[in-house]
């Protein structure tokens, strides 16, 4: 890949063709495998010379239940694919999990390599055995880890809660002995980048022109290129001006100036004198490979960057079939656009059969920014499956939707059954922009398991069996954007991710912490996006004109008529420090006032009041804010000393744009919220009007959007401003019943004008 008077970068080869992730369409029954090697207790110590690749991009890994299955990939370098390798684990398991009943199986690329019996209660057991030459392929290998779990003791419902096994990420590992394998390959150093022991990806950027105006928008742009490209779910960014950080798993070092500047540090080639260079080099001090980017002048830096970064971007108007997740879990989720069916086999979910008493199978999905169909619709599982003879009335199949029960389907019918396309309604008012999970569950009731005799918890006789040409339907839905949602911002990068014109962005000052926390939070915008995010910088919210909008840094920072357009109060800006330890939190205003108003309040009545309005969002999901007819004003925000970070959006000062804000106390706390919340476990929950996260307690709370406007994101169509018509009513119930209301008015004056105009009249 070459361009005008650039030298040719050793890193931006296309990648090679990930290979599908979806398991086998074939029976698998939950039993012990056959003809597979079990694997022995072996010391997790490394030997001389060996190098480490983590697999898992999780902080903490269990699996739960009578079985549970997890995949994702990791990608590979040719030098890895091709060297001897061993896998090794650490596990440890609830006491009451029954070892002569119970397996843990650990496949490669859908090719299972090892089986252990699960037994280790006491204390962790580090497990290693080696695999087969061959198996493991440049680029995405696949890996699953799949539990079957049983009972010591009981039988019933409950005690399947009580089944889990930890595997420890900083002891789940792949070791080459062979030290060609630590080689970077030139085309594959960045997305083979993989994970540490905590499943965190760092990528520390040195730049000892990082002061110098010019350098930001092109550090950023680069920020988001390396994000896209190695596809981590847990991945931040560092800038430095004057020191190499040390060398370690799932981390690196990118060098970025010209010679000149990087002299004391590093000595740039020859090459990088006269042209742009992106390659990677030898850090002469440490011997541990680090990126290169430099160029005789800064515009050449830039294009050196470019020619990284531009594999990764796409035509904003083009749709996505898929969203990439398969990093952390596989396979990528399919988008949704309308109404379209795929099967099981297609989401990732082969053929099973079970013998025990719950069983959970999950799928992905993903759904567009302009999804609105959250109070109406309704998608539909046409389900495959049987169930044995001895399965009593009770038992049933529940369907999640992100963690929340979205229907019931019992199970009526004695002496077994057989469903064919059976269809089961799911509610979509969980469904959100972006990634959501599909969880499958059957809660399987017998006689047998009443009874518990001796050896009941160990059979392996099949209750339940879920076929793969099960399908997923989902229907045509009303598409039209809303702003403010954050949700959207979370799920897809919205409204960034569809810019035709370069976002605006405001950053206070362009110190270390700030581009880090900038960087960081960008970065993961451009994996949810699927594409770079173009951005301008802006020295003064009068620049932005009517573009939508980014302010980062500290709340002392941030332009006051911002804050008084995002509903954030100005004296926030004084009064907003995080409690430090050993300080007592000042009583606030807010709970000061509710405490008052419960003591002076309406006593039985209003705990009565209270409680009427719990029972009816409970059981009708009618609350209060859905008995109006017009959404009351935003209230005024003020954070609370217990948060250390906030995400705002709202609309722009002429209410053509959106804009966003990402504060906090200090540029430390930044820096640290940034971080926290882009992680895997919290960007998810990223939703409303405000977002604030605690570093203290490590919770997420939202606030609720109270108003919000439509944004038309589709060509016009009577369907589509039907459907949006049907949820807006269904979210709006006191304006539907005043509208069928003067409806039957009409229809009543309209039939007794023509009545009164025909018949005989005396």
């Amino acid at each position: 890949m070459t361009t005008p008077q650039v030298a040719v970068p050793q890193v931006v080869t296309p990648p090679a063709t990930t290979p599908k992730t979806s398991v086998p369409q074939a029976v698998t029954p939950i039993v012990p495998a056959q003809n597979v090697p079990v694997v022995k207790q072996a010391t997790a110590t490394p030997a001389a010379g060996e190098f480490r690749r983590y697999v898992m991009p999780f902080a903490d890994f269990r699996l739960e239940g009578e079985y549970d299955r997890r995949s994702w990939s990791i990608y590979l370098t040719p030098e890895q694919a091709a060297a001897p390798a061993k896998f090794h684990f650490a596990y440890q398991n609830a006491v009451v999990v029954a070892p002569e009943a119970s397996q843990l199986t650990i496949l490669l690329n859908n090719r299972a390599i090892g089986q252990q019996q699960i037994g280790s209660p006491d204390n962790a057991s580090a497990i290693s055995f080696d695999i087969p030459r061959g198996l493991l392929q440049p680029g995405a290998n696949l890996v699953t880890f799949e539990a079957t779990q049983r009972h010591r003791t009981d039988c019933n419902m409950q005690s399947t809660y009580e089944l889990w096994s930890d595997i420890d990420p900083s002891q789940t590992y792949l070791s080459f002995a062979e030290q060609d394998a630590q080689k970077p390959s030139n085309t594959d150093a960045i997305r083979a980048i993989g994970v540490d022991g905590a499943g965190k990806t760092e990528f520390n950027l040195v730049v000892p022109a990082l002061a110098q105006p010019g350098t930001t928008k092109p550090l950023l742009r680069l920020a988001q290129g390396l994000s896209l490209l190695s596809g981590m779910p847990n991945e931040t960014f560092s800038f430095s001006t004057d020191s190499l950080p040390p060398p370690g798993p799932g981390k690196m070092t990118v060098l970025v100036g010209t010679p000149a500047e990087l002299q004391p540090l590093f000595s740039a080639p020859e090459a990088a004198q006269t042209a742009a260079l992106a390659t990677f080099v030898k850090d002469p001090r440490t011997g541990s490979t680090i990126l290169l980017v430099s160029g005789p002048s800064w515009q050449a830096v830039s294009g050196a960057i470019d020619t990284i970064v531009s594999p990764t971007d796409r035509d904003p108007n083009v749709l996505r079939d898929m969203l990439v997740t398969q990093r952390w879990t596989a396979p990528d989720a399919p988008f949704f656009f309308g109404d379209t069916s795929l099967s099981f086999s297609q989401l990732g979910i082969n053929t099973t059969e079970f013998s025990g008493r719950r069983f959970h199978t999950s799928f992905n999905v993903a759904v567009p920014s302009d999804f609105y169909a959250n109070a109406y619709g309704e998608a539909t599982i046409f389900l495959d499956a049987a169930y044995a003879k001895n399965v009593q009335p009770g038992s049933h199949i529940d369907v999640y939707v992100n963690g929340s029960i979205a229907t019931t389907k019992p199970i009526t019918a004695t002496s077994g059954g057989i469903f064919r396309h059976l269809p089961i309604r799911v509610t979509m008012r969980h469904f959100k922009p972006g990634l959501n999970t599909v969880t499958l569950e059957a809660m399987l009731l017998t006689n047998e398991d009443q009874v518990c005799l001796p050896g009941t918890t160990s059979n392996t006789t099949p209750r339940f069996a879920l076929f793969d040409t099960s399908e997923f339907h989902m229907p045509d839905f009303a598409r039209v954007a809303q702003r403010p949602n954050l949700a959207a911002l979370a799920g897809t990068g919205y409204p960034y991710n569809r810019g035709i014109v370069p976002a605006a962005l405001f950053i206070d000052r362009a110190d270390p912490d700030t581009l880090s926390a900038t960087a960081t939070l960008l970065g993961q915008m451009a994996v949810v996006a699927g594409h770079p995010i173009a951005v301008d910088l802006i020295a003064s919210p009068s620049g932005v004109g009517n573009r939508d909008a980014i302010f980062v840094g500290s709340i002392s920072q941030m332009p006051t008529t911002t804050l008084s357009q995002m509903n954030i109060a100005t004296t926030s800006q004084a009064s907003w420090r995080p409690v430090t330890a050993g300080q007592s939190a000042e009583p606030e205003t807010a709970v000061t006032f509710a405490e008052w108003r419960s003591r002076i309040g309406g006593g039985a009545l209003q705990r009565q009041i209270s409680s009427f309005q719990d029972w009816m969002r409970r059981n009708f999901d009618i609350s209060l804010s859905s008995l109006q007819f017009i959404p009351g004003a935003e209230q005024v925000f003020t954070p609370s000393n217990v948060n250390s970070f906030m995400i705002a959006q709202g609309t722009s000062v002429t209410g053509e744009s959106t804009w966003t804000i990402v504060s906090a106390p200090s540029a430390k706390d930044l820096r640290a919220g940034a971080e926290a919340i882009t992680s895997q476990l919290d960007w998810p929950k990223i939703a409303g009007h405000i977002t604030v996260y605690s570093s203290k307690t490590g919770k997420v709370d939202t606030v609720p959007v109270s108003r919000f406007d439509f944004v038309m994101s589709q060509p016009w169509s009577f369907t589509n401003y039907r459907l949006i018509a049907a949820n807006w009513l269904s979210t709006n119930i006191l304006s539907y019943a005043f509208l069928l209301v003067i409806l039957f008015v009409l229809i009543g004056v309209t039939t007794s004008g023509i009545l009164a105009k025909i018949g005989r009249h005396e």
